[in-house]
Formats: C-alpha cells, structure tokens, sequence
C-alpha cells in the first residue's frame, strides 16, 4: 500500500504526501476553507505510517498567532479517515487599533479545536 499522492477531504483541502520512505511521511497540506488561519499557505507537514495507521503534524506562523496541526487517521475502504487538533496560540481581538484587530494569547481551554475529515485519493 503506497501513500503517495494527493488526497482530498469533504472540503475540497488538500493532502500531498510525496514521501513515504522509512515509515515517514513527508507532505504539504492546503485547505480549502476561507475562513481557516491556515487559508492561502501550503503547510508542510511530517509524520509516521505503520501499515494501515498514519499520523502528521505541521505548523506556522498565521495572523492571528501561531498555530499547528497534527492529523491521525487510519486507512479504510480507500479512504483516509482522521481525527484533528489544531491549536492556536491566538485568537483576533474584538478591539479595533490602528492596524485592525490584534492576536492576543489564549488559554488552554479556548486554544484547541478537533474534529475529523475523511480524505480520498485524486488523480
């Protein structure tokens, strides 16, 4: 089984995985959302296989802060189902400045949000 390629989930992102070597994952991943602290960046993304098991994590800096992605999943019937965490440093403040609104720290509590994508291999 080769995990080599390009993978969309329900939304339209999308995961590039262009090394599988050693039980490693090298990828790069863009998402599709608008609305995503990620939108318009290809976050590059590392991880591990093992058989039908993979998990991955990427991360940057975004305007709001920085923020970073990890993705563990396992492979079913083609697809690529996966649980995420995305935890971000920042949120926007509701303030107006003088730049617009500014990053400002969060707690733990309010700093991580999960959910899970299901991704299917394109040509």
């Amino acid at each position: 089984m080769s995990w080599l390629g390009k993978w969309r989930n329900q939304y339209g992102s999308i995961l590039d995985i262009t090394d599988e070597s050693h039980h490693k994952i090298v990828a790069t991943f863009r998402t599709a959302l608008g609305d995503s602290t990620f939108a318009g960046q290809d976050i590059a993304m590392i991880g591990a296989h093992q058989g039908d098991c993979i998990g991955m994590a990427g991360g940057g800096p975004t305007p709001v802060g920085d923020v970073l992605v990890t993705y563990t999943g396992l492979l079913r019937e083609g697809k690529l189902q996966t649980l995420w965490y995305v935890v971000a440093d920042s949120s926007s403040t509701a303030e107006e400045h003088a730049g617009g609104p500014q990053p400002k720290k969060v707690g733990w509590w309010r700093a991580v949000m999960t959910n899970a994508d299901t991704f299917e291999r394109i040509a």
